[in-house]
C-alpha cells in the first residue's frame, strides 16, 4: 500500500520526516510486530497500522505523548499499544508483557516538534519559560545544571554537545550572570548568551541555538539513549528483521553511522595490512539497506523545513547472535 504523507500530517500542522522512506524502508507485512521506539505524535505508528495489519508498540518517555496517543490506539482495535518509558529500555519494557522478538523497529531521534513548541517545558527560547528540557519529567533540569556546574563543565557541555566555538566565552558569561541572580527561564539564559557573544547580521541562527542544543542533549543524556538503544534493538529484532533510523544532527548521526558500520562487519580495519573483518571476529549482525544515508527530498522540505537535517539509515537483521548477548529468537 502506498501512503501520502500529507495524510499524515497533523491538525497542528506537525509531520512525521521522511514518512515515505520510511515506511517503504520498514517493508511491513501482515501479523508482523512493530516497535515505534519514539512515538511523539504517532504519525509514523499510524502509517505503520495503515499499510499492513500489524501489531505497533509505541514507546516515549514523555508522558504528555503516551497521553496523546490513547485516542489513536483506541482507534485501532487493540493493534497499538503505548509503552512509557525510555526507548534503551524497551527489551525489558516488551518482556514484561510478553514480547521477547519483533519484526521491525523505527527510531525519529531527537526532541519532538510538539516539546519545542510548548514554552512551559523549557526547550525553545523562542517563548520564554522555565529552563527545563526533560523530556521524561525526571532528574535534573536545564536550570540545574545551569546554575550549579562550575564553567569548565559547563563549557565542555556546550562545545561538545552543542558544538559551539565560543563555549568558554559563553560558561563564563553564565557564572558571571549566576553569580548575581540565578538563570531560571529561557529567555534569561538565552540574553545572557546574546549579551556574551553578540549577534551578527549575516547570521542564520540564533547565538543560542547551539548552547540549548547542547544543554537539551545533556540533559536528557540522548547519545547514551541512542547507543544503548541501537543495542536493544540489536537483541529484539528478529532474522530479517528491520531498523530504521531518522536523525537530525552530526552527532546522533555519528553514532548511528558507527554501530551500523561496524554491525556489518564494514569497520575500518586496525591496518592497512589486515582486511576488514568484523571487530573481535564476530559475525555482523546487520546487513545495510543503502550505501549511504537518505535525504528527504526537495518537495517535503519545501514545505516542512525541520525535514532540512534528516538522515534516514537502515538496515536488517542477520541471524547472527547480538553482540551484547544472544540475539532475538
Amino acid at each position: 500500500m502506498s501512503i501520502d504523507p500529507r495524510d499524515y500530517a497533523m491538525k497542528d500542522g506537525h509531520a512525521p520526516v521522511m514518512l515515505r522512506e520510511v515506511v517503504d524502508s520498514m517493508a511491513l507485512k501482515d501479523g508482523d510486530t512493530v516497535v515505534d521506539a519514539t512515538f511523539g505524535g504517532g504519525g509514523y505508528s499510524r502509517a505503520f497500522l495503515d499499510v499492513a495489519g500489524c501489531t505497533v508498540f509505541g514507546i516515549d518517555r514523555d508522558v504528555d505523548a503516551i497521553r496523546r496517543g490513547e485516542a489513536l490506539a483506541a482507534s485501532y482495535g487493540g493493534r497499538l499499544h503505548l509503552l512509557s518509558g525510555p526507548f534503551d529500555t524497551m527489551v525489558e519494557a516488551l518482556a514484561d508483557i510478553g514480547v521477547l522478538s519483533v519484526n521491525a523497529i523505527a527510531f525519529d531521534l531527537g526532541v519532538s516538534s510538539y516539546q519545542i513548541d510548548q514554552p512551559e517545558r523549557g526547550f525553545s527560547f523562542m517563548k520564554d519559560g522555565p529552563l527545563d528540557m526533560r523530556m521524561g519529567r525526571e532528574g535534573e533540569t536545564a536550570a540545574d545544571v545551569v546554575n550549579t556546574a562550575g564553567a569548565e563543565e559547563l563549557a565542555h557541555i556546550i562545545w561538545s554537545l552543542g558544538e559551539e566555538r565560543q563555549s568558554r566565552r559563553i560558561a563564563r558569561a553564565i557564572v558571571a550572570a549566576r553569580a548575581e541572580a540565578p538563570i531560571e527561564t529561557t529567555g534569561q539564559l538565552a540574553a545572557v548568551i546574546e549579551r556574551a557573544v553578540g549577534r551578527r547580521g549575516g547570521d542564520k541562527i540564533h547565538p543560542a541555538t547551539r548552547t540549548f542544543q547542547g544543554l537539551r542533549i545533556h540533559v536528557n543524556d540522548e547519545l547514551g539513549q541512542i547507543e544503548r538503544g541501537l543495542k536493544a534493538a540489536e537483541r529484539l529484532l528478529a532474522p530479517q528483521g528491520r531498523l530504521v533510523v531518522v536523525s537530525f544532527h552530526s552527532l546522533e548521526d555519528r553514532i548511528v553511522k558507527r554501530f551500523l558500520k561496524e554491525r556489518s562487519g564494514q569497520a575500518d580495519a586496525p591496518s592497512r595490512h589486515m582486511p576488514d573483518v568484523p571487530a573481535a571476529g564476530r559475525a555482523p549482525t546487520f546487513h545495510l539497506m543503502y550505501r549511504k544515508a537518505l535525504r528527504p527530498g526537495e518537495d517535503e522540505t519545501a514545505v516542512n523545513p525541520r525535514a532540512r537535517s534528516a538522515r534516514l539509515r537502515a538496515a536488517w537483521r542477520t541471524e547472527a547472535p547480538a553482540w551484547g548477548g544472544e540475539a532475538a529468537a
